[in-house]
């Protein structure tokens, strides 16, 4: 059985969240990229595609938690960290927002995309805007777990995936509190040093 992917352990708890009519979904045309796609389908009255427009995309979430809304805006994390900084840092963490910012395709993981759409400094900018928690899970079972975390946050929350399946290390049933370190064994580090301890002695060559 493959792994699943912890994008899709967003569109997973989104569905799970979903009876809560609280919660409502923006997307910037990525639906079915970022897994937001499940809930549009069962919940349209309370999808919102924004296109391909991320600023208005946290803008608009700003203004529907504001007024008591959960909101959740996805799209991938270059977009959502970058072309969106300044909403972010005004319209939502200037104002207190609580918006769920939920960025897939972090870090490396859209290689076939190319560079432009790669982002490794997504943590760096989140990082420093005052009241905004930063989360990044570890396999498909912790990013479900925390999704359903940010719903009951009262601040602004960001929480990076990556776009391929990941291999599951975290037990199945544990729980993640966020703020304290999990460790998930010592047999996925063991697993690790297995793998790359012949790399490191034939880099240590040249």
């Amino acid at each position: 059985m493959a792994e699943p992917a912890m994008r899709e352990a967003y569109g997973d708890a989104l569905l799970k969240m979903g009876e809560d009519e609280r919660v409502v979904v923006l997307d910037a045309d990525l639906a079915k990229a970022t897994s937001s796609g499940k809930f549009a389908a069962k919940y349209p009255e309370r999808f919102f595609d924004m296109g391909i427009a991320e600023q208005n995309l946290m803008g608009t979430a700003a203004g529907m938690a504001i007024s008591g809304l959960k909101p959740f805006a996805s799209t991938f994390a270059l977009f959502a960290a970058g072309r969106a900084y300044e909403p972010i840092r005004n319209a939502i963490c200037y104002a207190k927002a609580p918006v769920k910012i939920v960025a897939t395709h972090a870090g490396l993981s859209p290689n076939s995309d190319g560079g432009s759409h790669e982002t490794i400094e997504d943590i760096a900018l989140m990082r420093v805007l005052p009241g905004m928690t930063v989360l990044s899970p570890c396999d498909y079972r912790q990013a479900f777990d925390m999704v359903l975390q940010m719903k009951e946050m009262d601040h602004p929350a960001y929480i990076r995936m990556s776009r391929h399946p990941v291999e599951t290390v975290t037990a199945e049933g544990s729980h993640t509190e966020i703020g304290c370190a999990h460790i998930a064994s010592h047999i996925c580090v063991k697993r690790g040093i297995d793998k790359n301890l012949p790399l490191a002695r034939q880099w240590a060559r040249y």
